[in-house]
């Protein structure tokens, strides 16, 4: 069976966030985030401008507190200051558990970034939590009379929001009647963007995150058809959370974005990779430049896929290996799940047959089809990270990387984890200044150890459990 690589965008609302257009008609937008601290005015600048000239068209900025909304207000006047001529990239602050801040923020900076999950709500300690219908109603009306005060505020400073859910920070009201599903983080968004329609508030986008590529999509879809269902048609951001660095990070987001780009959805995107930011905008510039901006393009590179027994089959003649990877990879992912595929086989004559079949793995990996070595879920850092990511990525990964099959969470702060490395066996999160706490699943097993100590203590728990496992 021959695929014909025509692909059709998805039709949505317009979401204005300062001075660009966030919808269907308009270019898919590229963002990233700063890892600086937000307060660092200096730094954040400096990367800002490092962002813009990688292609940045939207920067986002983590937002702890009412001093890092003042310290955005700082840095934007600064980038405006710094080239009057240039188009001012709109600012997006990063909320987490307190509303207050996201009230503050919203008169500041073009965009807000909450969490429906710990928005009204208190950091997740999942426990089961049982509600009543009477008590379920009320949490609504709680949060629905909350929101309504940075709708308000939204509209008066023509601030545009963006309703975030990630996989493994659903509240607690929504983990007790749906758990940790596809079907819960449709839920935990839809009650949100119900209250904002009923507002009639429109500058939303909307994403959904996962580290799992495979639990994104889904979701991803299913918010759309939810969406249609209630006659909404905003906006998505896309991207695969906690996707890691290097190779395997960009594989692997390229497989989960680029099945969703595939099926025409998608409006703005942001790469997360555990480096520097602005090494994730050339990567995704890549990826919309395969789709295009525009509908029913046929791709250049003589692609070819086709479906035989199960195996997916793609070839094309790139020549540089780095776009071949991306380009196998967001074309491949959602042939191997709609398709029920379990092989994959790629061909470029330009290529190495070993490089080749190394990058299937890969991508059969990403897709979560099949796990060949041990896998990485790694924040791409922020301004609450406690540690050198990137050193600290890259010694996990010196001393676990023959664990095949492993699922490692590397979070830089208790934001990220334990609760958006959901699907990892392992954690190793940020606790406070040179301090780590190490994971197993959901469950805080080593509280607050000396940094210089957790590599080791992590390879100890991790034996101590195999041992237990084989007895």
């Amino acid at each position: 069976m021959d695929i014909q690589l025509t692909y059709n965008r998805r039709q949505t609302t317009t979401t204005k966030v300062g001075n660009i257009e966030i919808g269907s008609e308009h270019p898919v937008r590229i963002q990233t985030m700063a890892n600086t601290s937000t307060n660092d005015i200096e730094g954040s600048v400096a990367q800002a401008e490092r962002c813009i000239e990688a292609g940045a068209e939207l920067l986002r900025f983590t937002t702890q507190g009412l001093r890092e909304v003042e310290s955005l207000a700082q840095i934007h006047h600064r980038l405006i200051a710094s080239s009057p001529h240039r188009p001012i990239i709109p600012l997006v602050a990063d909320v987490h558990f307190q509303s207050d801040v996201a009230d503050a923020a919203a008169k500041v900076v073009e965009k807000v970034r909450i969490n429906p999950g710990n928005y009204i709500d208190p950091a997740r300690k999942f426990k089961q939590i049982d509600y009543t219908e009477e008590e379920y109603q009320s949490e609504l009306q709680r949060l629905r009379a909350r929101f309504i005060q940075l709708l308000n505020i939204c509209k008066e400073h023509n601030t545009a929001i963006r309703l975030g859910v990630n996989h493994g920070s659903l509240s607690d009201r929504i983990m007790s009647r749906y758990g940790d599903t596809p079907e819960g983080m449709v839920e935990s968004c839809m009650e949100f963007l119900r209250v904002a329609v009923a507002e009639n508030f429109q500058d939303i986008v909307l994403s959904i995150k996962a580290s799992n590529t495979l639990v994104m999509v889904t979701t991803v879809r299913l918010l759309v058809w939810q969406m249609a269902e209630e006659g909404m048609q905003f906006p998505l951001h896309l991207g695969v959370t906690e996707a890691g660095e290097g190779e395997d990070g960009r594989v692997k987001s390229a497989v989960g974005i680029g099945a969703l780009l595939a099926d025409g959805i998608g409006d703005t995107i942001r790469v997360s990779l555990s480096e520097a930011p602005e090494k994730e905008l050339p990567v995704a510039s890549a990826l919309i430049d395969y789709f295009a901006n525009t509908q029913s393009i046929r791709y250049a590179h003589d692609t070819q896929v086709r479906i035989e027994n199960a195996t997916v089959y793609f070839s094309n003649s790139d020549t540089d290996w780095a776009l071949f990877q991306l380009h196998a990879a967001a074309e491949c992912g959602r042939l191997l799940w709609d398709h029920h595929c379990t092989e994959l086989v790629l061909n470029n004559n330009h290529f190495a047959a070993e490089d080749l079949e190394r990058l299937s793995k890969d991508i059969l990996q990403a897709a979560r089809v099949r796990m060949y070595k041990t896998e990485y879920i790694s924040c791409p850092g922020c301004g609450r990270t406690l540690f050198d990511l990137e050193q600290t990525i890259a010694q996990v990964k010196a001393a676990t990387s023959h664990l095949q099959g492993l699922k490692i969470g590397i979070m830089g702060c208790i934001v990220n984890g334990p609760g958006e490395m959901a699907d990892a066996d392992y954690g190793y999160v940020g606790a406070g200044r040179g301090k780590v706490s190490l994971y197993r699943g959901k469950e805080c097993i080593l509280k607050n150890i000396p940094q210089e100590d957790a590599v080791t203590q992590l390879l100890a728990l991790i034996e101590s459990n195999n041992k237990h496992s084989q007895a």
